[in-house]
Order: structure tokens, then sequence, then C-alpha cells
């Protein structure tokens, strides 16, 4: 069992930048690859991006890629999101992920365990 809470969001204007942290609990973080997703008012729950049990291999959304970074320490059982250039496009509640397969996903329903969510504004 995986418990995530995610941690970071709030309100900032475009341009700005947030870093969200998910911190995981139990002994065998380091064996799941994990994901942040978000979803907007309206909107289906959508990939961001996921990294591998190591942190060497990670992938990106388009509408993200080049502005956020993914990143992982196994030894403290976290995994964060570093938003930069923030757009309002970008408001939505993120959600960490993990799940037991091996290899890294881009699809929701890949993923077996699931943080509360956070909520980012952006405001233009």
């Amino acid at each position: 069992q995986v418990q995530l809470v995610e941690s970071g969001g709030g309100k900032v204007q475009a341009g700005g930048s947030l870093r969200l942290s998910c911190a995981a609990s139990g002994r065998t973080f380091s064996s799941n690859p994990m994901g942040w997703f978000r979803q907007a008012p309206g909107k289906e729950r959508e990939f961001v991006a996921t990294i591998s049990r190591s942190g060497l291999t990670t992938y990106y959304a388009d509408s993200v890629k080049g502005r956020f970074t993914i990143s992982r320490d196994n030894d403290k059982n976290t995994v964060s999101l570093q938003m930069n250039s923030l757009k309002p496009e970008d408001t939505a509640i993120y959600y960490c992920a993990a799940r037991t397969a091996r290899v890294p996903s881009t699809r929701v329903l890949d993923y077996d365990y699931w943080g509360q969510g956070t909520q980012v504004t952006v405001s233009s």
C-alpha cells in the first residue's frame, strides 16, 4: 500500500513559478514509477509528467515541456514538480500518482495510487 500527500499548490500570476511536492509512505517507493496529472474544472484528468524508478527517465506532456520539471528523491520518498512560466491554462488540481508496474506511463488508468490533489491557480 502506498499513501501519497501533495503540497505546494497555491495562487500565482502568469509567468510565475510553483513547486509541488508529493510525500509517499511505504518502504517500496523506489520501486514505483511516479506521475503528475491534473484536472481542470469540467475536463478529464490529464497527464503532465512521469518519472522512472531511478529518476533517469522522464516524459512530459507537450503542453508543459520546457516549462515543468519532474524529479524524485528516493532517500526522502518524495517526488516534485517544478513549474515555471505558468499560464492561466495550467490552472487545475494537480495529483501525484504511483504505479506498481516497473515502467512509467502517461495513462491515468495505469496508476494504482493517488493523492488527494493540490490546487494550482494561475491568474492572467
